[in-house]
């Protein structure tokens, strides 16, 4: 090994820096290409990166050895430091392909995965933080959403839920875009409540929202995984919700059940709750399947309205009085 190269405490871009002047040419291929692409190299076995370099196996091994690495096995290894959160579905993927499945056996687990993130993250939950969570949404002038990715879609779901509970609940997650979310939080104050979703793999829109809302004064909820996610020191108040999966970054399935849970129990805190639900009810009984012969337009006009069916000596149209039965023929 080329005992040149100091490797204690330093990065794979500064090995290769340090090593760069005694580099050959197809040395230095390789490494423009993994200064380049880090996180793709990082996912890459030796063939692939050989193949996408156009360089020899021999070649990008001899290569991880100039850097002062037993091999490409313990390069990759150090690269992927880094990067464990961000390729750890890519190599979760790669394993699955090398083990042959069925369509069955990938559904059962699946749904067993599934039941065991509810079950886990049910059995971790502090309910005390539930307890702060629900009341502190119950006392919010305003509520705001963050979450984007495929938590954009839960953060609809939660703002869904939330909505027949409370006054104000604001999606940030939009087409607008982030900057848009930004503007919006320029009216929160410390009367609101900012919640964040974030999962693997983190994005930072949403934890640049959330420091937006602290510095507004806002109180913060965040629904994440573990508390070395970037959203939990943000935060007065964290829920955690266990995610893990082998098909996919994350399991969406348990966080929807906190959020079902989280929502449920808001709508049980509200201020009548029963009258509220009928509420919704009243609203949105046009557009429910069964519901024939209630008017869209003018249907909250009691039971005279849109309950009351039209009597057959009703006045017709043009005001000329009830309209007369023609005699039979």
């Amino acid at each position: 090994m080329n005992s040149t190269v100091d490797t204690q405490g330093t990065t794979v871009a500064q090995r290769i820096a340090q090593a760069l002047p005694r580099l050959t040419r197809s040395h230095r291929q390789v490494a423009d290409y993994v200064l380049e692409h880090p996180l793709q190299v990082a996912t890459l076995p030796i063939d692939e990166l050989a193949a996408v370099v156009g360089v020899s196996v021999a070649t990008a091994n001899r290569f991880a050895r100039a850097l002062d690495f037993d091999g490409y096995a313990t390069f990759r290894a150090e690269l992927v430091r880094g990067f464990e959160p961000l390729v750890a579905p890519v190599e979760r993927m790669r394993g699955n392909l090398e083990r042959p499945t069925t369509v069955a056996e990938v559904f059962a687990t699946a749904l067993d995965e599934s039941r065991r993130n509810i079950e886990a993250t049910r059995q971790t939950l502090d309910y005390a933080a539930c307890e702060a969570a629900v009341e502190r949404i119950g006392k919010a002038r305003s509520i705001y959403i963050a979450g984007f990715g495929a938590s954009a879609w839960l953060a609809g779901l939660l703002q869904h839920g939330l909505d027949g509970s409370c006054s104000d609940v604001r999606l940030l997650s939009s087409v607008s875009g982030v900057t848009h979310s930004a503007r919006t939080l320029m009216h929160a104050g410390p009367q609101d409540l900012f919640i964040g979703l974030t999962f693997p793999r983190y994005l930072t829109d949403t934890v640049a929202l959330a420091q937006i809302a602290r510095a507004q004064g806002c109180a913060l909820l965040a629904l994440t995984d573990r508390p070395s996610s970037p959203l939990a020191p943000l935060a007065d108040v964290v829920l955690y919700c266990q995610t893990e999966t082998s098909y996919r970054p994350n399991c969406e399935t348990s966080v929807l059940a906190l959020v079902e849970a989280l929502t449920s129990a808001v709508a049980l805190r509200a201020p009548d709750p029963v009258q509220s639900a009928g509420r919704i009810l009243q609203a949105v009984r046009p557009w429910l399947h069964g519901a024939n012969g209630l008017l869209r337009a003018n249907g909250a006009n009691g039971a005279n309205g849109a309950n009351a069916a039209t009597p057959p000596d009703a006045a017709a149209p043009n005001g000329d009085g009830p309209k007369k039965k023609k005699a039979p023929r």
